[in-house]
């Protein structure tokens, strides 16, 4: 847990950049990396813009290859130790930094709700798996993220939640039941606010999946975040910022209120 609290995000980016400068030196392709370890030119250009952790024997291999002498083991064991994919770097600082984080979520509890067994559950979920170390890892990272709700000053935090995040048993019934009970004691914050979306509705703003919204100091600046089997990606330009704030302001017009939604809450973890 140290390590990723003294590593945090842009490890990856570091390893990537260490091999190309190694690679580079040894006047080797990517071709050539790719060819002893197993990889693919992509793989190891998408490992090189820190896309991508290194896995299994890559880099014990390519450390060798490139005549590195040790310095990308090293690396490489930072990056697992930080248990931060990848992928998510580039997000995590900017909501480090951000002064608004709204976040809408529909099949599963948002990860700055979560408490360490569900968190666990997420992650034993992943396909392909994950190796013990990587979700240990991971579970620290997700839980150390969550210090964002105490920063000074602290950043205004909302969400909105289906109800079918609420009641999907991850882990088991009890898993559920005490993060379900972490969530209320997380909208008691003055900074937070949590909705959640009423059942049985006829229109609904988040057909398209969840998103999450963050505003800077400034508050002249907004990024939007999604996630999808796909990939993921930040959304920058307008109108597409604009209209998922748009769509933002239309989910907590229809959810319900915070203090409904905070005994709708209670009555869920009470019947588990």
């Amino acid at each position: 847990m140290n390590n990723q609290n003294k590593q945090g995000p842009g490890a990856s980016k570091a390893f990537g950049r260490m091999l190309r400068f190694y690679r580079e030196r040894a006047k080797l392709s990517m071709e050539a990396v790719g060819r002893e370890a197993g990889y693919s030119k992509s793989q190891v250009a998408m490992i090189e813009r820190g896309q991508r952790h290194p896995k299994g024997s890559f880099v014990q291999i390519v450390d060798e290859l490139v005549g590195a002498q040790g310095a990308l083991v090293e690396l490489a064991e930072e990056i697992t130790a930080s248990g931060i994919a990848a992928w998510f770097e580039d997000y995590l600082a900017e909501e480090a930094k951000a002064v608004g984080i709204h976040k809408y979520d529909n099949h599963l509890i948002s990860g700055l709700l979560q408490t360490h067994d569900y968190a666990r559950a997420v992650f034993l979920s992943a396909i392909p798996p994950m190796d013990d170390d990587e979700i240990e890892a991971s579970v620290a990272a997700r839980i150390n993220r969550q210090e964002l709700f105490f920063r000074k000053p602290p950043p205004l935090v909302t969400f909105v939640l289906e109800l079918a995040a609420l009641t999907k048993p991850l882990g088991s019934r009890e898993v559920l039941r005490k993060n379900l009970l972490h969530i209320r004691e997380r909208a008691d914050l003055r900074n937070v606010t949590i909705q959640v979306m009423e059942e049985g509705r006829h229109t609904h703003a988040g057909l398209s999946g969840p998103f999450t919204l963050l505003e800077t100091e400034d508050h002249r600046s907004q990024l939007v975040y999604v996630e999808g089997q796909g990939g993921r990606y930040f959304l920058t330009e307008q109108p597409e910022v604009g209209n998922c704030f748009a769509r933002y302001s239309a989910l907590r017009a229809q959810a319900h209120t915070p203090e409904y939604s905070a005994r709708l809450i209670e009555q869920v973890a009470r019947e588990l």
